[in-house]
């Protein structure tokens, strides 16, 4: 069996963060385009993306781009010259979710790869998208292991990435609708509004309140339904490798330099150990070993709390129902209460400038700031008026381990091993790129008449071999053979001899890891199946230039509906959310499986009943009804008047 390439693929909002992930352990990073992103605000100029590109490809790891918003037909121009932009910078993929980019990328002979926006979760979906051009999928983060595992033994061609880490998405990437739907804002098109973290009340059809109940600890009558904890995998690597995963994907691109630190350092130490255990099935897509500078722990980055997320099948706390932002780690109780300060029963010790949050009585999130602590004696910047003994303190920004992070945190290197030996015209230099020394060594030689040296020569050797400061490599081992230490070689010939084998291997380098794959050669042969993916809603096929329904059309879909942002927008029956997220699951009233916790039953389950009829009321008002969808495991959300 061959052995299987990993790759960290991690997100960068920018250039620095970019080079930052890469020095960190990534394999690949993501960026946006400097337009038609799937996030607005996190477009970066093609300079930029130049630059990132030649900074990542000496460590042969990855630039992918993203331009993976659907366009409409006055764009399709100015999309078709930012693509031959992205190819004349050489980025290695292009991750797409319009089928008319898609066309233009195998025009232009840019790799594509299909974005979770295109919804990704079926080997059926995956065989067509296959068969279209991608040569990798960005799997939906819905899918458990066994899914995960089903896709791959089905379309084992294809590469599959997946996502690990960070924010969730409660609605199936690409069919989500209620941004559009609420406030004319298309996620589809990078401007999502985040209807999902908006607070909500569970209502039956008569407008009764189910949930949360007026004298719980939700904030009063409100709790946020549909916002989801944050994803963490960190413990199941071998697993998603076993299943065929290929890309561990993190997510951010709007998250800052920490975030970026800490999670892809947490990630790329557990691929290494992965690697080291299996190096007879595993190997890292990308070369030189890191040596991080902090030890990474997860819990001190946003987060919302932690959820594998199904990983294993249908799992009840999933969801963040008390409050849609980070909450950090849980660092103690609080003990007394004295004038302007108070203790904290802890182990965990504090820093001036610490912030930290709690629950207040009636469920609201609140926050401060900590001025000076003494020990487990804390004083706020201003003392919360509502902060009571026994409340749960968490930590969301930790001053300490911030610090750890400043600066110079990692320090990324290739591993080198140098061979210096006499020729028959004068010398030869060898470098070989330790582990991979079969496909990447490179020989030089200086032509010299060398002369027998008074003393021996090894010291100053090795001292000019060692000298590559500068350039992403680390001398290993250096090996002087064949007696070469006893003759004289210049300085200056053994630097010129270095410095051209270094450029020699980066060329070399270059080569190997930056080759475009053909689009269309992976696919000859097959045949494109009918779709038949969304039969009802066919406006989440996300048809939104003339050129995609072209495509749609050839694919056997005869009358195709163009865009909900086109076409749909605003009707009283829409649906705008697929979600595997399933609030009646999440009470204890699955209607295919009992999951309520054992004793007296509660509140809730006295009072719904398996047939009760389920809505959603948001803050202004506005109703969304609720359709369980027993037989794929799903809740669907529809607009109402």
């Amino acid at each position: 069996m061959p052995i299987a390439t990993l790759e960290l693929l991690a997100p960068a909002k920018n250039l620095t963060i970019g080079k930052i992930a890469i020095d960190h352990g990534a394999d690949a990073v993501y960026i946006g385009a400097p337009s038609f992103g799937a996030r607005k605000s996190a477009g970066n100029s093609l300079a930029d993306i130049a630059e990132l590109v030649n900074y990542a490809h000496r460590f042969a790891a990855r630039v992918y781009v993203t331009v993976n918003t659907i366009v409409y037909d006055a764009e399709l121009q100015e999309v078709f010259a930012l693509l031959n932009d992205l190819k004349s910078v050489n980025v290695d993929a292009v991750l797409v979710q319009d089928m008319a980019v898609m066309e233009m990328c195998k025009r232009i002979g840019l790799p594509i790869h299909a974005s979770t926006q295109t919804d990704n979760r079926t080997a059926e979906k995956v065989s067509w998208l296959y068969q279209q051009g991608f040569q990798r999928v960005v799997l939906a983060r819905e899918l458990s292991l066994d899914d995960i595992k089903e896709i791959h033994e089905a379309v084992p061609e294809v590469e599959l990435e997946a996502f690990v880490h960070g924010a969730l998405c409660v609605s199936y990437s690409g069919v989500c609708y209620a941004s559009q739907h609420c406030f004319n804002r298309s996620a589809n098109r990078g401007e999502c509004a985040q209807f999902c973290r908006l607070p909500f009340r569970l209502e039956d059809e008569t407008g009764r309140v189910i949930f949360p109940a007026s004298s719980g600890n939700m904030g009063g009558s409100w709790a946020h339904l549909l916002s989801l904890k944050d994803m963490n995998r960190l413990h199941y690597l071998s697993a998603l490798a076993a299943a065929g995963v290929r890309s561990f994907k993190i997510e951010g691109r709007l998250k800052d330099e920490f975030y970026v630190k800490n999670v892809v350092a947490a990630y790329s130490q557990a691929l290494d150990s992965l690697v080291t255990a299996n190096p007879e099935k595993y190997l890292r897509a990308s070369l030189g070993k890191t040596e991080h500078k902090f030890t990474p722990n997860l819990q001190k980055t946003f987060n919302r709390g932690y959820t594998t997320y199904g990983l294993h099948g249908r799992e009840q706390g999933v969801w963040s129902p008390r409050t849609p932002k980070a909450l950090g780690e849980m660092v103690g109780h609080v003990k007394e209460l004295k004038g302007r300060s108070f203790t904290v029963s802890s182990t965990h010790t504090f820093a001036n400038g610490d912030g930290l949050c709690y629950f207040n009585a009636t469920g609201e999130l609140k926050g401060f700031r900590v001025n000076r602590a003494e020990n487990n004696r804390l004083y706020p910047l201003q003392m919360p008026h509502d902060l009571r003994s026994g409340m749960t303190l968490y930590r969301n920004q930790d001053v300490a381990f911030e610090r750890l992070l400043m600066g110079n945190s990692a320090q990324r290197n290739i591993p080198v091993s140098l061979i210096l030996k006499p020729t028959a015209s004068g010398v030869s230099l060898t470098i070989q790129v330790v582990g991979y020394e079969q496909i990447l060594t490179v020989t030089v030689d200086a032509p010299i008449d060398c002369q027998q040296a008074q003393k021996p020569q090894s010291e100053n050797m090795r001292t000019q071999l060692s000298k590559l400061g500068g350039t992403p490599y680390l001398a290993q081992k250096i090996s002087l053979q064949d007696d070469v230490a006893q003759l004289f070689v210049p300085s200056s010939v053994l630097a010129t001899l270095r410095r051209a084998a270094v450029e020699k291997l980066i060329e070399k380098q270059e080569a190997i890891y930056s080759q475009h794959i053909d689009n269309d050669a992976h696919a000859a042969g097959l045949v494109s199946q009918p779709v038949s993916f969304y039969c009802d809603h066919q406006y989440q096929y996300n048809i939104a230039n003339a050129e995609a329904r072209k495509l749609y059309v050839a694919q056997g879909l005869l009358q195709p509906q163009m865009a909900y942002e086109l076409s749909a927008a605003g009707n009283d029956s829409d649906l705008i959310m697929q979600c595997r997220h399933c609030i009646r699951y999440e009470l204890g009233q699955c209607i295919m499986k009992k999951n309520a916790a054992s004793g007296k039953p509660s509140p809730i389950r006295q009072n719904l009943t398996p047939a009760a009829k389920l809505f959603l009321r948001s803050s202004d008002g506005a109703r969304y009804r609720l359709e369980f969808d027993c037989k794929h495991c799903q809740m669907n959300v529809y607009a109402e008047k």
